[in-house]
């Protein structure tokens, strides 16, 4: 019953935000496509719930055809907690802060994470949840130690616990601890109160607010 009330709250909230964001996401799509070669829509694999494979959608944000190779050795860094020498981060865990791969529309849209708006299509298509864990690339889980797993007992979240909780702020391993502090406490309670607390989470990155 309460996973049916997860995804009823998914199903709700990502109609209504891609009818409410489809003329941003209209906008992204053509300053994307005027400003770099290549496709506006990015495809990854990430690893959900029971470990499972999936596609993900984000709008481009690197050149097409980047190498991942400085990507994988960054987070190989953020997991044994040697960052200095990976390059650091810029507002988010996972976003180098030097990049030559990043486009100019790229930088402005990871910067308020827009970039993440077309997984709302992962949550209607059921692999994601509006909130939930981070979710992982393959490479990454290839790193993770034993007690990571658990974070993978439910679907990841396009917003999460780490995520208004001092995003920038956190280590690795802090932020799985987080993950599994929301795992272990998940609710619909809980889910409504981190994903009102999302929008002001970013603009507080950014020094709006």
């Amino acid at each position: 019953m309460a996973e049916a009330g997860h995804r009823a709250l998914d199903i709700a909230v990502a109609s209504l935000a891609l009818v409410v964001l489809a003329p941003l996401m209209a906008l992204i799509t053509v300053a994307i496509r005027l400003d770099s070669k290549g496709p506006a829509i990015f495809r990854q694999r990430r690893v959900g719930r029971g470990r499972c494979e999936f596609t993900v959608f984000k709008f481009r944000s690197m050149r097409s055809g980047a190498d991942p190779a400085k990507h994988r050795e960054y987070v190989t860094a953020l997991i044994s907690g040697a960052t200095a020498e990976a390059g650091g981060a810029s507002g988010d865990l996972y976003k180098l802060t030097v990049d030559s791969r990043i486009t100019r529309v790229g930088r402005w849209i990871r910067d308020w994470s827009l970039d993440e708006l077309p997984q709302l299509l992962n949550v209607l298509a059921g692999d994601m949840s509006i909130v939930g864990p981070r979710p992982a690339i393959p490479y990454e889980v290839e790193q993770y130690p034993k007690w990571y797993l658990r974070r993978f007992d439910v679907k990841p979240g396009l917003t999460g616990f780490w995520q208004v909780n001092g995003r920038n702020q956190r280590t690795y391993e802090e932020m799985v601890r987080l993950d599994l502090e929301y795992v272990e406490h998940r609710s619909l309670g809980l889910d409504i109160s981190i994903i009102a607390r999302t929008p002001l989470t970013v603009l507080r990155r950014k020094g709006v607010s």
